[in-house]
């Protein structure tokens, strides 16, 4: 859960972020229970970075490093 909270933010997670928060201080402002709601909504999805279905097709694929290793050393082809 940690390494999904802090990895991979990307411009669209930051702008869920920011928009939830605005509305969430809009809808504390107005005691609004509609706008909490999509404020909610918006945080849930900056916070699990899943886009606009509840099933993760839309999620962003974390991109992962390839492997090295480091005890095998390429020897170069002479031809």
């Amino acid at each position: 859960m940690k390494q999904l909270l802090f990895t991979n933010w990307h411009t669209m997670r930051w702008i869920r972020l920011i928009s939830g928060l605005f509305l969430a201080v809009g809808a504390f402002q107005m005691h609004d229970i509609w706008l909490g709601l999509a404020a909610g909504l918006l945080l849930f999805q900056a916070a699990t970075n899943t886009g606009c279905c509840a099933s993760g097709a839309c999620q962003i694929p974390i991109q992962q490093q390839p492997k090295q290793e480091d005890n095998k050393v390429q020897e170069p082809v002479n031809s």
